[in-house]
């Protein structure tokens, strides 16, 4: 767990659930051409613990989506570099809970990335191929965008 308390930890009770994120969350959906997305075994402790989703949390207060995205990111895997370096946003996907949304920011790899576990909030990381994303017991949200999330991806490579 983190030792120092950021200004967005914490939960949020909405008419639609309890989430975590005082002013939202975001995660960092990354894609490489030759081994597919990064994926984060989520730590038995944390929310949904066990399950499968990609590396995020809590926004800071003032912090966009994708900077706190890739802050999250970088904290929980040391990729992408702490500006983003090594990646490209190919778009977003925001997902609405009344007073509070969780974004995911969608990337691509600029240079080959090698992520590894940095914090106690991922059992493991692995990239996993876009076909074989669905096999994995996900995190439920993750599960609901991934779909809407695999288009994206899917039409990014078209172009």
């Amino acid at each position: 767990m983190r030792q120092q308390r950021r200004t967005g930890d914490g939960w949020v009770e909405t008419p639609q659930g309890r989430f975590w994120g005082l002013f939202g969350a975001a995660g960092l959906l990354i894609h490489d051409h030759d081994r597919g997305v990064l994926l984060q075994h989520r730590a038995v402790w944390s929310a949904q613990g066990g399950t499968w989703g990609i590396p995020g949390g809590a926004l800071d207060e003032g912090e966009t989506p994708k900077q706190g995205a890739i802050r999250e990111c970088w904290e929980e895997t040391g990729v992408p570099g702490p500006d983003g370096e090594g990646i490209t946003v190919i778009g977003e996907y925001r997902v609405d809970k009344d007073d509070w949304a969780y974004t995911t920011v969608i990337t691509q790899v600029t240079q080959r990335l090698e992520a590894h576990v940095a914090d106690a909030e991922s059992i493991e990381l692995r990239w996993v191929p876009l076909d074989e994303v669905a096999d994995y017991e996900l995190h439920p949200g993750f599960a609901g965008a991934w779909p809407e999330l695999l288009k994206v991806l899917r039409q990014h490579a078209a172009e």
